[in-house]
């Protein structure tokens, strides 16, 4: 982020000429219906092989791609930016509202349609974080929605609400705030607190409890959305048994002795291309409904 009172003394940016062919796609899109498809972009071109008549929202962590955007709108879906700020620079109001400003007016210049804010820092539940936080996201929901009609905003929280990473937010008070959460149901493994071994990425049962555990706080239904992952874990094992249990070096994370950082992510082109030279070939954990295979290195 580049310093706040910097952009806040050269004013907010215009929106500069439309780059779409027809200047109707820089519109905003007001309205998908229906169920909610959410797309995280990392950039490059892989949008361009995406199922449009099923996407209703694209979120871009990449660089700004203008052809994305007049093709999303093109076919009725959202693009929206990634929305990500230091905690302690929006305790003070001041500057929470410059940071939202700015935010409003680089959707407005780049023709988007909202914001995805991902903030996934540690957050104690009486630090003045806790109630700086709710309030940026409320803050946010309501200039967007004022200011781009239509608009949509939404927060990414983790697969459970149980101070996940020490992340112990206002979990009820930030649903209330914007149109939805996106619920992280993946790196469920961040934080192990029993046996350091090799687990699924996103557990099914363990997923579930996640929502179960969202729902139980008084959160509607219909403002979780759930997030899967596309990518799963590569762990070395220092130890590997007969019944297929790795033990894992034991790399701490926020207070946890062992967590899923043992391991590396591996896309899941990678995985689909590996698993076939792999000397185990598929296999399935039923306990966890999720498959594995096992790999050997030649040092």
């Amino acid at each position: 982020l580049l310093p706040l009172g910097l952009l806040q003394l050269l004013g907010g940016p215009a929106a500069g000429a439309c780059p779409c062919q027809d200047p109707r796609l820089c519109h905003p899109v007001t309205g998908t219906g229906g169920l909610e498809v959410f797309v995280f972009d990392v950039g490059k071109e892989a949008w361009k092989s995406y199922d449009w008549s099923k996407i209703t929202t694209v979120a871009a962590f990449g660089k700004y791609d203008p052809e994305l955007m007049c093709y999303a709108h093109s076919k009725g879906s959202r693009v929206v930016l990634k929305g990500d700020v230091p905690l302690k620079q929006i305790v003070d109001p001041a500057k929470r509202a410059t940071w939202i400003s700015q935010q409003v007016d680089l959707a407005k210049k780049q023709y988007m349609d909202g914001i995805n804010i991902d903030i996934e820092q540690e957050v104690n539940e009486t630090s003045p974080e806790y109630y700086a936080l709710t309030e940026l996201v409320k803050e946010t929901t309501d200039a967007f929605h004022r200011e781009i009609p239509g608009s949509q905003v939404t927060f990414d929280v983790a697969w459970s609400p149980a101070c996940i990473d020490k992340r112990c937010y206002n979990y009820t008070g930030i649903a209330d705030a914007c149109d939805f959460l996106f619920v992280m149901s993946y790196d469920e493994q961040s934080q192990i607190w029993t046996d350091c071994i090799a687990k699924a990425n996103a557990p099914y049962l363990q997923t579930l409890v996640g929502y179960e555990e969202y729902i139980t706080m008084g959160i509607d239904p219909k403002k979780l959305v759930m997030g899967v992952p596309w990518y799963g874990y590569d762990y070395v094992c220092q130890n590997l048994s007969k019944d297929h249990v790795c033990s894992l070096s034991k790399v701490p994370f926020r207070g946890a002795p062992c967590s899923d950082a043992a391991g590396h992510q591996v896309p899941y082109g990678a995985i689909m291309k590996q698993v076939n030279s792999s000397f185990s070939g598929v296999l399935w954990d039923e306990v966890q409904k999720s498959p594995f295979y096992e790999y050997k290195v030649s040092l």
